[in-house]
């Protein structure tokens, strides 16, 4: 089978694409023929040896993937051979087979196609997970979304909507702002990209307070840091809440704390990872309701490319400088 390795950290054009022996699966895991991969932000980290994971070398990157079930490992149950699932693999997905545990393989509906399913589990799982678990959002709360034609902005704008908010998308273009509108959006803001000096930041928290009544946003979802940190925090409601999601920007942002002591508001982390393994239950009882949501047409993943693996480079690079909206599959076989 074909396998895109990392075999030393690096940019994305280290990757390599070699031959490797098919996987056996262990106890507990099943083979997947893999038909899609999808890519995320932390493939662009892991690669450079800058993610809290650190896979031995060599690796495939790929957190992701969709695909069919053609082997199984001692004591499986649950799983058949011919099932089409999700897995959930953290990396290894760039490849034409994989072994996951068969507890991280989610089945599908023949009516989802291996693409969108390959987008669809860690972004809507992010998005989902901090919305309804850790900002408790409410019918009626404004929610401002950073980065909002990302793939975890997009499916926190969708859905923000889906449980009632007022969605404000904030991304640093006019383009990006109107597909987040495209997919629920009621508002939006354009900021700019790269540093903010101080007259910038000011005009963002601005920007947000003239779209909520001048109260600021009861919910914050931030996938982004940076400079646009502590101007969207000084633009939270009382007791609103502040969600940290991730560090797109780079930087991770200090945070002047005296602003959470007047606000009343909480800044929250999201770890979606490790609440995965910590509560697998609630865990695979929200991705029945996503895949619920799914099917009646409320959740509509954006997919901006699609490349096969001979161009997994390009994929990571549209995440890496922000080309994409939405999500970016590498295809491991013709769809």
């Amino acid at each position: 089978m074909k396998a895109v390795l990392c075999k030393e950290f690096g940019p994305p054009e280290k990757l390599v694409l070699e031959e490797l022996p098919t996987p056996e699966p262990a106890a507990g895991e099943v083979l997947l023929e893999v038909h899609a991969c999808g890519v995320n932000f932390p493939d662009v980290l892991i690669i450079q040896d800058k993610y809290q994971f650190k896979p031995p070398l060599p690796f495939a990157p790929g957190g992701e993937v969709a695909g069919v079930v053609t082997g199984l490992g001692d004591g499986v149950t649950g799983l058949s051979v011919g099932d089409r699932v999700i897995g959930s693999t953290g990396w290894g997905g760039m490849a034409e087979e994989i072994t996951v545990e068969a507890g991280r393989c989610t089945p599908i509906p023949n009516t989802m196609d291996f693409v969108p399913a390959s987008a669809f589990l860690m972004t809507y799982g992010t998005s989902h997970y901090a919305l309804k678990h850790r900002a408790h959002l409410k019918a009626g709360e404004s929610l401002l979304v950073m980065g909002a034609a990302g793939g975890v902005g997009l499916a926190a704008v969708e859905l923000g909507k889906v449980m009632g908010a007022k969605v404000i998308a904030a991304a640093s273009s006019e383009e990006k702002v109107a597909i987040a509108k495209e997919h629920g959006a009621d508002e939006g803001i354009v900021y700019p990209s790269g540093s903010l000096d101080r007259g910038q930041q000011k005009e963002f928290s601005e920007q947000i307070k003239a779209l909520t009544g001048g109260q600021g946003a009861d919910v914050i979802y931030d996938p982004v840091g940076g400079d646009y940190a502590e101007p969207a925090l000084r633009a939270t409601n009382w007791e609103g809440r502040y969600l940290v999601i991730g560090f797109a920007a780079g930087d991770i942002p200090r945070v002047p704390l005296n602003l959470a002591l007047l606000k009343g508001c909480q800044i929250v982390g999201v770890f979606w990872g490790a609440y995965t393994g910590r509560s697998p239950e609630q865990h695979r009882e929200n991705v029945q309701e996503l895949l619920r949501w799914y099917a009646e047409g409320k959740l509509k993943p954006h997919i901006s490319a699609t490349y096969p693996m001979e161009k997994a480079a390009e994929a990571i690079n549209d995440l890496m400088y922000r080309r994409a909206t939405g999500k970016v599959v590498v295809t491991t076989r013709p769809m």
